[in-house]
């Protein structure tokens, strides 16, 4: 009788360990994040458009845009802080001709979000961009996106994480981008990869978890 109560205890502890050993995987399974994407769905600069040939159109030194913002996740919001957005052009992208600024806003699950908007260009040397696109090359100007994030989940959120990603957009003799397909902002950090709930969240959620199978 002892030893069948023995093992009886053992197989109810083996179970007990198995069962909150598959609780806790679908519990990260669950509750994992990813960021969210970022594109460039329009890019207009006037000055740029081969087939007006106006004073207004070459001095129009303005760049029109459409940044989409895409969350994937089908069960958890994202909160964006401040949106710099920050325009280059010209050899190494290594100054910036524009700057704008986007207010930080709540995404729900499984949204996105449009931002379009107009901003003046300065230090592009236009005569030399029109010439390129008029004798049938492309030229590139670079979008570069910086933010913070955090992640709604159930009731509370998870710490703030960066978002800085940046792409290139070549524009042809249209003024427009190549592309019609939204360009993608990538990052040139190490992957991320799928961000986590702080510890402490899991930890509590874990022993409620516990303590109810108890």
């Amino acid at each position: 009788m002892a030893e069948s109560g023995g093992e009886g205890c053992c197989r109810c502890c083996c179970s007990f360990i198995f069962t909150s050993g598959l609780t806790a995987l679908f519990m990260w399974l669950s509750l994992r994040t990813s960021k969210p994407t970022c594109s460039v769905q329009n890019f207009s600069v006037p000055a740029l458009n081969k087939t007006d040939n106006s004073t207004t159109a070459r001095n129009d030194h303005t760049i029109s845009f459409d940044i989409k913002l895409d969350n994937g996740m089908k069960d958890k919001g994202v909160c964006y802080d401040t949106i710099n957005l920050t325009f280059f052009y010209g050899q190494n992208y290594s100054f910036p001709i524009a700057t704008y600024t986007v207010p930080g806003f709540y995404q729900g699950h499984n949204k996105h979000t449009n931002r379009t908007a107009m901003v003046e260009a300065n230090g592009v040397p236009w005569e030399a961009a029109f010439e390129a696109v008029s004798n049938g090359s492309t030229v590139a100007f670079r979008v570069g996106l910086a933010t913070r994030v955090k992640f709604k989940i159930l009731t509370f959120y998870t710490k703030r994480h960066n978002l800085i990603v940046k792409g290139d957009v070549p524009v042809n003799d249209s003024g427009k981008k190549v592309n019609k397909k939204g360009i993608k902002l990538k990052s040139n950090a190490p992957h991320l990869g799928n961000h986590r709930l702080r510890l402490e969240y899991v930890v509590f959620i874990f022993t409620v978890l516990i303590i109810f199978l108890l």
